[in-house]
């Protein structure tokens, strides 16, 4: 038990002192007054009369629960201390104060130039398109994104913690200033945007209709707890490679496809995806579906579809998502394909599962497994990105209380946190568009498959946020499998690794990482895009470029910077390259199996019934 867990037991659980009985004599009698004035009678221990029962430290977590569902599971504890911290030190740097003061008179200065010349003094940073209009650059609306833009640029500055501040403080610091700005600027104020003011007179007031109605139907979704999923029909145009469900327990189904190729090759692959969210990412519209390209390679795929839980799920384990998720599909796997090695591919959270799945058995001489594939997985979490923000000792005690009081973390919990960590992508420029202007995004099938999000069950979460996150407890060698740590430098895998370039979510420098933990053979990939749409990235798609090299057993550790100077970026898609990757550790082609074994036969087709719980 994590030593919070136990600190919040013994609090919760400690009984009040008893209440001091009468006094008696030896024979059982009230003893007789004293004839003298008796001494004053002992205090009672320090803290006794303080000490919470448990009922009263229930109430506490019943109130962080409330908290938490209005604050997207954020801590205004948390919060409200880091601004302490900031501002103590803050006071206590009065010379950073003058030169800050110096800054606004700077800026200030700034401003009355541009006003002057008509001259932009400052530009928007780089994927920053609130003020991208045409309107923005005609008075006074220049002079008003302006004096934003300096604000802006002035507040970073101050933000920035002062020498003592904590790194974490300053990151919360930093963020919570930036949401606040986000909020008030002019973009987001219907009387000062040119482009709403010019739309509202071209269309007489039509585009706020039309975003009165947009925000009304969202509303109604949000309520309803439904996916807009638009004109995407699971198992239509989206999820859609044919397969067979051939195993399922209270946690997974497993998914076997239809082969589209006379031969496949004798080693399956199992895909084991991230429980945060659908498992269809890896099987979109047919054109990027990346299961039915793999099929389409001459391979015979299994995928994981994880159940979508809820409260009766709470006491779910980290470890029993590995035996009943990884270990479970891959039994079946083998009743499939008997004695044959299995190319095992993991994708985010599912990757780290996998890798710890797979640390396991090398330690316990479980040789199934032939490869190891790992798509945007960080095995160390020292530098896990933005997401760092929330991971605090204060934040997840309050999260933990949320989660416990529900047995689930909501995916809209989940994903208010994510879209806080790019509010101007995607909150506000949304917002301004559905709302203001009335215009509707054009639907995709991954916007579709973004909303339809999933829960975490509560014992399994907080695990893998304190164990991994908070603790990094898996790159050194603390977390426990079956019992017994497992350790990553335990692996005799070659190993196909891949980073995005652009990646807020696992950065690829974090997920490089895997190289100083393990000295094994390792094919590390860097692609263009994102989290999704660098895995999403399949051949023939426009601008997509990749760098890959191999690292051999023995060769000497190359640095991240090391890395991409020494690997020319290589135009197209790195999904040729993982499947010529996988065919270098494949056997010969042979007739494909049949739908399932003894003990495995189909129960449903592809999706299945798990994919379309809400």
């Amino acid at each position: 038990m994590p030593q919070r867990d136990k600190r919040r037991m013994n609090i919760a659980t400690r009984p009040l002192p008893p209440n001091p009985p009468e006094d008696v004599s030896a024979a059982g009698k009230p003893a007789a007054a004293p004839s003298a004035v008796p001494s004053p009678p002992e205090p009672p221990p320090v803290g006794a009369c303080l000490r919470p029962t448990a009922d009263l430290a229930a109430l506490d977590n019943l109130v962080h629960a409330a908290e938490g569902r209005a604050t997207l599971g954020l801590s205004p504890t948390a919060l409200g201390l880091a601004w302490l911290d900031w501002a103590a030190h803050l006071a206590n740097a009065p010379f950073r104060r003058l030169g800050l003061a110096r800054m606004a008179l700077h800026q200030a200065r700034r401003l009355a130039e541009g006003a002057a010349t008509g001259t932009p003094v400052i530009a928007p940073s780089r994927g920053d398109r609130r003020f991208a209009a045409p309107g923005w650059q005609n008075p006074p609306f220049h002079l008003l994104q302006q004096a934003f833009l300096l604000t802006e640029e002035w507040w970073a500055e101050a933000a920035a913690g002062p020498e003592g501040i904590t790194r974490a403080n300053d990151r919360i610091v930093s963020f919570a200033t930036r949401q606040w700005l986000d909020i008030f600027s002019p973009s987001n104020i219907p009387w000062l945007n040119p482009e709403v003011i010019a739309a509202t007179a071209d269309s007489g007031g039509r585009n706020l209709a039309e975003g009165a109605a947009n925000f009304l139907r969202d509303l109604q979704d949000t309520l309803r707890g439904a996916p807009a999923a638009g004109k995407f029909r699971i198992g239509a145009d989206i999820a859609a490679t044919q397969g067979k469900v051939i195993f399922r327990n209270a946690l997974i189904e497993l998914i076997q496809y239809a082969p589209s190729t006379p031969t496949v090759r004798p080693e399956p692959v199992l895909i084991v995806p991230a429980w945060i969210m659908k498992y269809y990412i890896l099987d979109l519209s047919p054109e990027n579906s990346l299961i039915r390209w793999l099929v389409g390679q001459g391979y015979t795929v299994f995928a994981i579809s994880w159940r979508n839980p809820g409260a009766e799920l709470r006491d779910l384990s980290l470890d029993d998502y590995r035996t009943k998720g990884v270990l479970a599909a891959l039994e079946a796997v083998g009743a499939v394909r008997p004695a044959a090695k299995v190319h095992a591919v993991g994708y985010c959270l599912g990757g780290t599962l996998l890798s710890i799945a797979a640390a396991a058995m090398a330690r316990d001489g479980d040789d199934r497994l032939g490869s190891l594939t790992l798509f945007a997985s960080q095995t160390d979490f020292t530098e896990a990105g933005e997401l760092q923000l929330f991971i605090t000792e204060d934040q997840l005690d309050f999260l933990d209380d949320l989660m416990a009081a529900q047995g689930y973390l909501d995916s809209r919990q989940m994903a208010g946190a994510f879209q806080l960590l790019r509010s101007n992508d995607l909150i506000w420029s949304r917002a301004v568009r559905a709302y203001l202007l009335g215009q509707r995004e054009h639907p995709s099938d991954l916007m579709a498959w973004n909303a339809d999000g999933t829960r975490m069950p509560a014992r399994m979460h907080t695990e893998y946020l304190h164990r991994l996150f908070l603790n990094n407890d898996l790159a050194e060698g603390r977390l426990p499998a079956g019992g017994a740590p497992v350790s990553l430098a335990d692996l005799r895998l070659p190993m196909f690794v891949v980073g995005t370039e652009t990646d807020h979510i696992a950065p690829w420098r974090s997920v490089y990482k895997l190289h100083l933990l393990n000295d094994g053979e390792l094919t590390f990939v860097l692609t263009s895009g994102g989290h999704n749409a660098g895995v999403v990235s399949e051949p023939g798609h426009p601008g997509r470029h990749f760098r890959l090299a191999r690292r051999r057993h023995g060769d000497r550790y190359l640095a991240p910077e090391e890395w991409v100077a020494e690997n020319p970026p290589r135009a197209g898609s790195w999904w040729p390259a993982w499947s010529a990757w996988l065919g270098e550790r494949s056997g010969s082609p042979v007739p494909p199996p049949g739908f399932g074994a003894a003990g495995f036969r189909p129960l449903d087709d592809a999706p299945g019934r798990y994919v379309h719980a809400h």
